[in-house]
């Protein structure tokens, strides 16, 4: 193999990185659902044990641990219920504060 072969395999895969990182850090709801898609069709009992393997590694950390955003609807620390209605028969008072001026 030629270096420039070599060198474009390199930066493909540190370019493949940086926008699994960049998409991660912009939209993680987006990929924990993605990585949560690939999971499952990878994990299925008529595929191989290295398939099923890298399925389960794929899986996001709160779905395997059963915890809040793992959609298994538990309730425990009531996140996914709707948030109570504050009953209030008086409106808020609207406070308006003057804006400072820099000497």
């Amino acid at each position: 193999m030629s270096f420039a072969i070599v060198q474009f395999l390199i930066l493909g895969a540190l370019l493949l990185y940086s926008a699994i990182f960049a998409a991660r850090k912009l939209a993680p709801e987006v990929t924990r659902r993605l990585l949560g898609r690939a999971s499952a069709a990878l994990d299925h009992a008529s595929r191989s044990r290295l398939t099923r393997r890298v399925g389960r590694w794929l899986q996001p950390a709160e779905a395997r641990s059963g915890g809040c955003g793992s959609g298994d609807g538990c309730g425990t620390c009531g996140g996914c219920a709707p948030a109570p209605q504050i009953e209030s028969s008086a409106p808020m008072p609207l406070h308006i504060r003057p804006h400072r001026r820099r000497s």
